[in-house]
């Protein structure tokens, strides 16, 4: 696997840095270097690059406004290098895949490659689920519902979030998914508790489904997602509703209308 990179930087020394500190990396293939935002958003609408190392301030368009003139293409993954460390917060908003401070370290680059490797595997992966599942529809539609059916889904599975950042208190949380034991939505915000935190997350219930492994996080109530690997008991109640007791020992409700997800645990 190739990471076809663009390097962004109006440090032309920077450039030539980077590009010798990824010379080990072999799978790391440099196909374009800019010195300025402009050129940048070419590049990248041009060769449709997996990865672009972006510098932050810089004369004309800075990195930010990279990212946001490249919204109506398909954008690459974004690792910002930059001498400031001030402006780690707006770069995971900006959902960058890593924030790399100069001088750039080689284990610190090394890290950051290996986030980039798995994430374009986990898009990959995402992407062949998708091409046989229109291929099936296509010359086996009666199989489709073999492939529907998560007989063999661990491919799908790869395309769900492992880690969640999440902005709270002035500070960027990096959150393990699977420490997660339940999240409450209150509006436009989602408030995620694990076993000894817990978070402000803004972002609606419906998005942060989509980025949740079903298999593992289902709602229980039109407010509450739980992690069903967290759950140690389940308590009947009035009519028709029960409890989920969670290693916590905190109870959630479970009202009537997603009863079938109780389903899991008493049959």
């Amino acid at each position: 696997m190739t990471i076809r990179t663009i390097l962004v930087d109006d440090e032309s020394l920077a450039i030539q840095g980077l590009k010798l500190r990824l010379e080990p990396h072999e799978d790391v293939e440099i196909v374009e270097t800019c010195q300025n935002g402009r050129e940048a958003i070419r590049a990248i609408k041009t060769h449709k690059p997996d990865l672009v190392f972006l510098d932050i301030q810089m004369p004309g368009f800075d990195g930010f406004s990279v990212v946001q003139g490249t919204m109506d293409v398909e954008q690459p993954l974004f690792v910002f290098v930059t001498a400031y460390s001030d402006h780690a917060l707006k770069a995971f908003e900006a959902q960058a895949v890593d924030y790399i401070v100069k001088p750039v370290d080689e284990q610190r680059l090394a890290d950051a490659l290996d986030r980039v490797r798995q994430r374009l595997a986990d898009k990959r992966q995402a992407q062949e689920a998708e091409r046989l599942r229109g291929v099936l529809a296509e010359v086996a539609p009666d199989a489709m519902h073999h492939f529907d059916s998560g007989e063999d889904d661990a491919p799908a599975a790869n395309r769900f979030e492992k880690l969640i950042n999440i902005k709270d208190r002035g500070q960027i949380f990096r959150v393990d998914v699977d420490s997660i034991e339940r999240i409450d939505a209150a509006g436009d915000y989602m408030c995620i508790y694990t076993a000894d935190n817990s978070l402000i997350l803004r972002e609606t219930m419906k998005d942060l489904e989509k980025r949740l492994d079903p298999r593992n996080f289902q709602r229980v109530h039109r407010s509450t997602i739980v992690n069903l690997s967290q759950v140690r008991q389940v308590k009947p109640h009035t009519n028709g509703e029960c409890f989920l007791v969670l290693e916590s020992g905190a109870q959630v409700k479970v009202s009537r209308s997603y009863r079938d997800v109780v389903a899991r645990f008493v049959h």
